[in-house]
This record gives C-alpha cells, structure tokens and sequence, in this order.
C-alpha cells in the first residue's frame, strides 16, 4: 500500500510535479495523498495481517528478499537520487552515494540476521543453586508486530531502510510516514520493496503533515513499535505513546575538542568536512569548535582557507554548499547569527543569504552567552569557542541536553581516552569528525539526543522480544552412589 504524494516543494521553495519525472524505471502503485485517520487506519490494519503470516515466513525466505529489494534500489539509483536533489537540495554525488549506501545496509541486514534470529538459547535448572535437573528452557527471538517508521527529510532514504530492513528480517510488518520534504524519494524507495516480491500489506506508506495525522499515528493501538529520527518532537512523541518500544534519534550539538598537540591540518580537514557537508543539515555535523587558545589562532586561518573552497550553489552542480531545506530552517539560522553579531563575535566570512541559500560562515570567539553556542543551528555555521583548558571545553560539552555525538583531537591516546571517558555523549570520535556510518556500528545518543541504540544488530534486537519456553520433568526418583 503506497499512497503516492505527487507533489513536493524544492528547497527553493518552488513546488515540483514529479508523478511523471520516471514513472518508466518506477511506476507507484497508486497515486493518492494520506492524509486522513481513515487512511492511516487501512495502512496499520493491513500491515498486522500481513504479520501474522510473515513472521511465519522462514528466515532464509526474508533473507532473500531482501537481497532482491537491496539489487533493485541500487539499479534504480539514478531516478531515486534525482528525487534527492529535487526534494532536499542534496548534491547529486551525495545522492547517489545515499542510495546505494542504503543498498548495502539492506544486504548487509539480511546476512546479520539471519545469523542473529537464528541462534536460540538453551538452558537447563541445575544451573542455578537448589535446583534439580527437572526444567528445560528454550528461548528465541519472536517480532513485535507492527512497527512504526519516522525517517527525517536529510537522510529519508538511508534512515528510511535502517528502520525497515531491521524489522522486515524480525518479522515484522512497516508503517512509514516519510518527511513532507523526501517524501517522493522515500515512496520510489518503498517500492523497490514491492518490486522484490514482499507480501502485500506488509509495507505501507502513509504521506501527509505530521500536525495533521501524527499523533494518531503514534499514539495508535496497534503500533508495537516506534523507530524515529528527528528532533524535539521525538520528546513529545515519547511523552505520548503507549508502553512500546521506543528507538529514537534527536538532536545534537556535537562537540569538537581540539587539544595543543593535535594535528591542525588533520582537524581543518575533519571541521570543514563535518561542519559544512550537506550545508551542515546532519545530525552529527561539527556544531561548535572548542579549541584550545593557544593553537586557535592558526587552526581558524587554516579553517578559513578550506571554507574559501567550498563552492556555493545548486544541489545538479554538485556544490558542497546548497539551499537549506526550508524557508524557516533558514530564517532560524539568520536569528542565530544575528544574535552572535549583537553579542560580538567575530565573522570569518561576510554573512550572506539569498532565500534559502546561505553561505558558509565561520564564527569565531563565541561566547557561551551566545545562542549559536547551545543550539543547533542546522546549517552552514559552525561557531569556535576558545578554551584555556581541556577542563573547560568538556564542561561546555556535557552542559549542554543533547549528548550525541562528539570528537577530540590530539596525539596524545591517553589524552584522548581520557577525554572520550569524560564527554556525555553516546559516541566519541578520535581524530575524526562525527560521523553516522558504517551502519552496522552502534548508534546512540544520550540525555535529550535519544533512547536506545541503533545499528543493524542492535535495531535487530530493539524490534525483537525474547519467547521462552519451558518444559517441565519429574523429579527424578534415583540418587548418585
């Protein structure tokens, strides 16, 4: 069931008919917005039928399926990431390399799967003090049911697939409601499912505004599961739902630490990289350099010289700098800005926006009175806060309510295990800049950056419960001697 949303809005802020842009490669299985409870309602109730047969399904039979649906999304590579730049103003390269990423999640979780769901327990009472040999315990891994996938607009086919291939191969049926923005690409992605063979009903697709149907669709009786990535509206919804299994990945304000003895060229290359790709629209971007006083000075003529390269313009040039997502993501970023400049920080480059193209800006000696310094902007602005101390930089980075991810460079491993042992974030990355991938790595955040853990094997283990079953015996009536 794909309810196939035929128009979308570019990052521009022009709207896009895209019902004939390839239909030739992927013809939708019908053309309808969702927008209704009702809708919502066939789409839930669909996909617990479809379940109840699937999680019968042997796990070889999955396997293949998915393999199939990971071969299809790859040969469509090209119209799919056409979706990708005109939907999200994500750089062509980018987009392609989004989409056959994603085909390798999909294959890489049917292997992992089948090696994961496969292996039960047995266990035996004598084990445990007092107890005779008279229980024996068998346990294996059963799904959920239904599961309820939120992929954002930055990632909505990557984190679109994570959700899905780990819950198709446990058995369980999808619900995807897709960004508004991504939403065309997401449904030509769902479809490569279709195309390979998946049960009907088991994958449905429900479009529309999430102030419309969104409440309905996490609060629904028959969701067994929620898998998000967003931002704040991960807390209310985990305010909302019921006693199920939540898998959520928010915000953050990822921290880089850059110690004396670090390497600067390495840490120019990794800050640019990771504060500037996809116009900063990641949620593991550089948010906030906080380095040390003493090298701040030639780290940032080093940074500046690298932002100078980055080329500005449309996504089908390949710019490494494109239009912001939406008119009011970028009217946040200005306010952002703005507020820096009336607090005095200093700007690297000249603050430059035309619609929802905004050039990338560095912003030095931020003071921690400064909203750039705690919020997540979102964009192409990274702000650097000079620190007399290592001390200082990890005090700024765990005061803050996101804890994702974070990075520290320095030469110095006991240095950096140190510091990686002192940042309140779910991962640390040494002489790196914050990064999602590989997609089997656990991926978590801590305090208000989300709840649980994802990850091919660990989302395997979120949208699985454990089943046991116990047989009993006699006592026995011999005795040793």
């Amino acid at each position: 069931m794909v309810m196939f949303s035929t128009t979308t809005q570019m990052a521009n802020g022009t709207n896009l008919h895209l019902e004939n842009l390839f239909l030739s490669s992927i013809q939708p299985l019908t053309k309808s917005i969702s927008r209704s409870k009702e809708e919502v309602n066939k789409a839930i109730e669909s996909a617990k039928t479809a379940q109840k047969l699937w999680a019968k399904t042997p796990l070889w039979k999955r396997a293949e399926l998915l393999h199939k649906a990971a071969a299809i999304l790859k040969e469509h590579k090209a119209p799919i990431a056409e979706c990708l730049v005109k939907e999200i103003a994500k750089p062509a390269k980018d987009a392609v390399t989004e989409v056959v990423r994603s085909g390798d999640l999909v294959s890489y979780c049917a292997e992992e799967g089948v090696r994961v769901l496969g292996e039960g327990k047995f266990l035996v009472s004598d084990s445990f003090p007092g107890n005779e040999r008279t229980k024996y315990c068998l346990t294996s891994k059963i799904p959920l049911g239904v599961v309820l996938a939120i992929p954002p607009f930055n990632y909505p086919v990557n984190l679109a697939v994570s959700k899905i291939a780990p819950a198709l191969i446990s058995g369980n049926s999808i619900v995807l409601k897709p960004p508004t923005q991504g939403a065309v690409a997401a449904l030509h992605m769902v479809h490569c499912f279709h195309l390979a063979g998946f049960p009907k009903g088991l994958i449905s697709c429900v479009t529309g505004k999430g102030s419309e149907i969104g409440d309905f669709l996490t609060m629904h009786p028959d969701v067994n599961c929620i898998s998000f990535t967003g931002g704040d509206t991960g807390i209310a919804i985990s305010k909302k739902s019921a006693m199920i299994p939540l898998q959520m990945e928010l915000g953050g304000k990822d921290a880089c630490i850059v110690l004396e003895d670090a390497d600067l060229d390495l840490v120019a290359a990794n800050i640019v990289k990771g504060g500037f790709s996809y116009s900063g629209q990641r949620c593991t971007a550089v948010k906030v350099a906080l380095v040390m006083k003493s090298v701040a000075d030639t780290l940032v003529k080093k940074i500046n010289d690298k932002v100078a390269k980055l080329t500005v313009g449309p996504p089908e040039d390949d710019c490494d700098i494109t239009p912001v997502v939406t008119e009011s993501s970028a009217n946040f970023i200005e306010e952002l800005v703005k507020d820096a400049k009336e607090k005095g920080a200093t700007f690297c480059q000249e603050y430059k926006r035309k619609g929802n193209l905004i050039w990338p800006l560095l912003l030095d000696n931020v003071g921690a009175n400064m909203r750039i310094a705690r919020e997540e902007p979102f964009g192409p602005v990274l702000p650097v806060i000079r620190i007399n101390s290592v001390e200082e930089g990890i005090l700024h980075c765990n005061s803050s309510n996101f804890g994702l991810q974070g990075c520290v460079f320095t030469k110095d491993i006991n240095k950096a295990m140190l510091v990686s042992d002192a940042m309140e974030t779910g991962t640390v990355q040494i002489n790196s800049a914050p990064a999602r991938g590989p997609d089997h790595f656990p991926f978590q955040g801590l305090k208000d950056s989300g709840i649980g853990s994802q990850g091919i094997t660990n989302s395997i283990n979120m949208m699985t419960k454990v089943k046991t079953t116990i047989i009993n015996l006699p006592t026995p009536s011999y005795t040793m001697g």
